[in-house]
């Protein structure tokens, strides 16, 4: 067994324009002083990482490091959460994820596809050059518009989707096999990976890729009901990150899993910060340990309630104290009578 690493903080959601939010140097002595030993970077936000440069300057990697080596940090993984959204887009989401793209993209699809293919070889090469061995992102999607099937999809259109979204991502995962990193994609509604089933469908379409991985994130598993505990079970060899986040489900007469377009504060299923939602996070860390899971244990905060900064307060002792530092011995060890091959035959009548 191994001992999680952390705990860890994914700077996105607290990434501003005001001190000390607005550069590396400074939000990382903001997440030093909370308690926090690892940082998930953001790796389009100018104002933190400049990612093609960290893949083509070993200097600016080393540079980076030694700066949070200083205040007791380490980079946890970075994330392209936004760009490999980019790699796959279905057309009624064009305007909205342009947004997500530099703005000599913007209105071109192919072209804003080929910059997020770029973007996330860049990556790969940036998070070998900083030592890491997983990153984070998202899939894209081009069929989660037909999640739900009405009018009945047309035969074959989800299967055409997933040969598609392998087809894009193929290439991209030969290049973090060449860097020795694991790509964790977010299993995530909105993504065409959003359960343990479309996992499987795109596995097997990039022909059980060893770079293929998962982020799991139990949030989204609580809104879609889906037995969390059991996905660890059933994927823990594929589970490369871990988004440490809380949700909760508020099962009422007026709507349910979709959310009836309310906002976060009033849908059944909401995020919340650590140890306000429903998530059994000792079952989880259990889970975890048992399974050998090596990585880092990263708050990801989206509360739809509380403060960030409070949440962010928050979440380091709640993630430390649920970190289980395994046993290297079994806790009858001291009645152990030794290894005797032939007390064990007369034990059980043989030999």
């Amino acid at each position: 067994m191994k001992t999680i690493k952390g705990p860890g903080i994914f700077l996105a959601q607290f990434a501003g324009d005001n001190a000390p939010f607005n550069s590396l140097d400074t939000i990382a002595d903001w997440v030093a002083g909370l308690g926090y030993k690892g940082i998930q970077i953001p790796s389009w936000d100018g104002r933190l990482f400049d990612l093609e440069k960290a893949a083509t300057s070993q200097t600016y990697c080393d540079e980076i490091k030694g700066m949070l080596a200083e205040k007791g940090l380490e980079i946890t993984e970075l994330s392209t959460h936004l760009q490999g959204q980019l790699v796959a887009v279905h057309p009624a989401f064009d305007a909205q994820f342009d947004g997500f793209a530099p703005e000599s993209v913007h209105g071109n699809p192919a072209a804003r596809q080929a910059w997020a293919v770029q973007q996330m070889k860049y990556a790969a090469k940036a998070s070998s050059n900083l030592g890491l061995t997983a990153h984070a992102s998202f899939s894209g999607a081009f069929a989660w518009p037909y999640f739900y099937p009405w009018p009945a999809r047309p035969a074959g259109l989800v299967e055409d989707a997933f040969d598609e979204l392998a087809r894009r991502w193929k290439p991209i995962l030969d290049v973090f096999d060449e860097n020795g990193v694991d790509v964790a994609y977010e299993i995530h509604p909105g993504e065409d990976l959003h359960d343990g089933v479309t996992f499987e469908m795109f596995l097997e379409r990039v022909g059980n890729h060893p770079r293929a991985n998962i982020l799991y994130d139990p949030s989204h598993f609580v809104l879609q009901q889906l037995d969390y505990l059991a996905f660890i079970d059933i994927y823990h060899e594929r589970i490369k990150c871990f988004h440490v986040k809380d949700a909760e489900f508020r099962r009422n007469g007026r709507s349910g899993v979709y959310g009836g377009y309310q906002s976060w504060v009033d849908r059944p299923g909401r995020f919340r910060s650590l140890g306000d939602g429903q998530v059994d996070f000792p079952g989880i860390f259990s889970k975890m340990a048992a399974n050998d899971y090596a990585g880092w244990a990263v708050l990801e905060w989206e509360c739809a309630l509380k403060h960030p900064e409070v949440g962010a307060a928050e979440g380091a002792p709640f993630i430390d104290r649920h970190i289980i530092k395994v046993t290297e011995h079994a806790f009858d060890d001291f009645a152990a009578g030794g290894a005797d091959r032939a007390l064990n035959a007369r034990l059980m009548g043989i030999g």
